[in-house]
């Protein structure tokens, strides 16, 4: 699959790079949300680069190390923002993941269960 390179993104010639599991995780989850037609790329592109701009008018040094973290937020936003999830569902998500990386050792894959999402 072939998809436009945005301005910044890491490459190794013509393919994205990733310096973590969860970076190539998000890339694909925007890619597959977009072919699903949650969002035009063009919709993509411009949330991620309001995302860049607003970190970096924060203060964020743009070294290319937060960049799939500025990608992971314009996602977020996106995904609220159409309606196809909630700033609580997500804040919810967020939460398990967190308890389901505190309780996995190192180098081994996350993974989550029901009970990292209580009621």
């Amino acid at each position: 699959m072939s998809v436009e390179l945005l301005p910044g993104q890491p490459v190794d010639g013509d393919e994205p790079v990733f310096r973590e599991p969860w970076e190539a995780q998000a890339f694909a989850m925007t890619v597959a949300l977009h072919e699903q037609g949650l969002f035009t790329w063009t919709e993509w592109a411009d949330a991620l680069a309001t995302t860049i701009a607003a970190a970096q008018a924060a203060g964020d040094p743009d070294l290319g190390d937060t960049y799939y973290r500025h990608w992971l937020v314009a996602l977020e936003g996106l995904i609220a923002s159409t309606g196809a999830g909630t700033d609580v569902e997500l804040d919810r998500h967020r939460a398990a993941w967190e308890r389901a990386a505190a309780r996995t050792p190192h180098g081994r894959p996350i993974e989550l269960i029901a009970a990292d999402f209580p009621a």
